[in-house]
């Protein structure tokens, strides 16, 4: 199928170069002149695990960027709108869904032949209806369900691995006006064997999308009140306690032939220094200030916040407890990425944390294997310093926190017996084991 996708974001790039994979002619469509040379020149914008090898193998065939949104639309089957939506103040921002929906339906205007757009971005549920459609029909003067086709195909790609979840899902969810509009949409994913594929309306599949992140979140933030009840309590270790309640055989099955299953979603089932990203803190608060447009009390959500945002500090706290004074102190920052496997920092831990400890007068030596330039974007001041390996980064620290669970962290402990004196290790993501050290802190210990 010819496909124009529009953005080139996360969303918009990992979708477009892995259905070109899969044998679709795509289109990507951006007004950022320095991102389409980028991709055309075969080095993507973003850093995400397998996108470069893909990009390079399927563009100048049947994968290219450009800036022409019109002649991109008049010249595909299907539109795919994958641009930001982000949380401002108390609402989501559809300030690019409203201007994209409009240059698309002036497209559509001197389009001929049945044309389906789908929103692939994260919006409340009634956006696809109430804002693109209205959009669309204004500015084509044609009429949807009619002249051309509208859907809903919500993402759940989990940045470090978008590409993977996007090559082999777990599930394909199809809103979409009518028949015509769901055929369509169906045929664009066929190439997927074996999926579950849900057909609904596309207030439902808007729904779906937050749920399914609001459900994770609250799912982490759940694990964080109880590690720090824990460790206020004392003489309990949360990792404990959260391993017996992994082996429920309603959260890890056990099969008939005793073999147990830990499902990934035991991982959201853990202590840590809290979530970040670009989506479960913009979409839980998203739908936090949706139903309470809607006159429906959002207390189990907000409170999901609430923690998420207190996390970071149980990280300061421990090491205040040690030094109640770190001026001048040098410490260890591993990980500034929000988690392993992306250069992502939006809403990171590391942001308070590593703020914080400046604010405090100590001197941060700073390691993340992908973030280091766009954590230069964030902080502006002389107390940091960026190091190319873990062993540089501890060499001459006083205190490592650990804040994202990149895999090469798990060398940490032979890297710290060679030191002379050893450090305060303090594990914001429990990946380390305590017996290794001879001080150690960690959240919900």
């Amino acid at each position: 199928m010819q496909i124009t996708v529009v953005g080139t974001g996360y969303v918009g790039l990992v979708s477009g170069v892995c259905l070109s994979e899969k044998g679709h002619n795509i289109v990507c469509v951006d007004n950022d002149n320095d991102k389409v040379k980028s991709i055309n020149n075969k080095v993507s914008p973003i850093y995400e695990d397998g996108l470069d090898e893909l990009l390079r193998k399927n563009i100048g065939k049947n994968l290219r960027a450009s800036t022409d949104l019109y002649s991109s639309i008049t010249n595909s089957e299907v539109s795919l709108i994958a641009v930001g939506t982000p949380f401002e103040k108390d609402l989501i921002d559809l300030s690019y869904i409203r201007q994209v929906s409009k240059e698309i339906g002036l497209a559509l205007k001197n389009k001929s032949g049945y044309h389906v757009v789908i929103v692939k971005s994260t919006v409340v549920p009634g956006t696809t209806d109430d804002v693109v459609i209205p959009l669309l029909e204004k500015y084509s003067e044609k009429k949807a369900g009619v002249d051309f086709g509208v859907g809903m195909n919500p993402e759940f790609l989990r940045e470090g691995v978008a590409v993977d979840d996007f090559m082999n899902p777990d599930r394909i969810i199809l809103g979409g006006i009518d028949k015509a509009a769901h055929d369509v949409m169906k045929s664009l994913y066929q190439v997927f064997k074996g999926v579950d594929v849900i057909t609904t309306s596309n207030k439902t599949a808007e729904m779906i999308k937050y749920t399914s992140n609001s459900l994770l979140a609250t799912l982490i933030s759940f694990s964080n009140e109880i590690g720090n009840l824990c460790s206020s309590l004392g003489g309990i270790d949360s990792v404990d306690v959260m391993n017996g309640v992994h082996l429920d055989k309603r959260v890890s099955p056990i099969l008939g032939d005793g073999q147990r299953i830990k499902p990934g979603i035991v991982s959201y089932i853990e202590p840590g220094c809290g979530f970040g990203g670009s989506c479960f803190p913009k979409d839980v608060k998203a739908l936090i200030s949706h139903g309470e447009s809607k006159n429906q009390s959002m207390s189990l959500l907000k409170s999901v916040i609430e923690i998420n945002k207190k996390q970071p500090k149980q990280m300061i706290d421990r090491l205040l407890n040690h030094y109640p004074n770190i001026k001048g102190m040098t410490i260890s920052v591993l990980g500034l990425a929000f988690k392993p496997g992306t250069n992502d920092m939006r809403e990171s831990p590391a942001i308070y944390i590593v703020n914080e400890i400046i604010r405090l007068g100590g001197v941060v030596h700073a390691f993340d294997p992908v973030a280091e330039l766009e954590a230069k974007k964030m902080f502006i001041g002389e107390n940091i310093f960026y190091f190319d390996s873990v062993k540089s980064a501890i060499k001459d620290s006083s205190v490592i926190m650990l804040i994202t669970s990149w895999p090469e962290f798990k060398n940490i402990p032979k890297i710290t017996k060679n030191l002379k004196d050893s450090p305060l290790v303090i594990d914001g993501r429990r990946m380390l084991s305590k017996v290794d050290f001879d001080r150690y802190e960690g959240i919900g210990v």
